[in-house]
């Protein structure tokens, strides 16, 4: 797949999957052995880690979630993307009871996509800090 290409399926599962929560465009654009490389030591590194970090983590913690894409950059079979991912804290987060604040995660993932699903993921974001800020008052 060309470049562009693997940018278009990351743009859509940032918006479809993250954004909007929808199962069917999940199961189309991961790859049945994929791994999650910034998985917590906890969670499972396949697709049923990334789909609960998404479904029954943020998506219950954050109302109007929205999905930010600022920067892509894509070569060869991988594309890093610059993001925000932003709600009102109105559920439990992690533990942490709904505060009815704005929230803002900074994300910066890889994601190698192989015949136009997620094979691998690696990332860093600020959710720490943004927890962190949640709890105080």
């Amino acid at each position: 797949m060309s470049t562009e290409k693997n940018k278009q399926v990351v743009r859509r599962f940032n918006l479809e999957v993250i954004q909007e929560g929808n199962a069917e465009a999940f199961a189309s654009l991961m790859a049945a052995d994929f791994i999650n490389h910034a998985a917590p030591p906890q969670m499972p590194k396949g697709p049923e880690g990334m789909w609960n970090t998404f479904q029954n983590v943020l998506r219950p913690a954050l109302s109007n979630l929205r999905v930010t894409i600022h920067d892509q950059i894509a070569e060869g079979d991988k594309v890093t993307t610059r993001k925000t991912i932003s709600g009102i804290h109105s559920g439990t987060l992690l533990g942490i009871p709904a505060t009815g604040r704005n929230v803002a995660i900074d994300v910066i993932d890889i994601v190698r996509v192989q015949d136009g699903k997620y094979a691998e993921h690696w990332g860093i974001n600020t959710l720490s800090e943004v927890l962190s800020s949640l709890v105080k008052p």
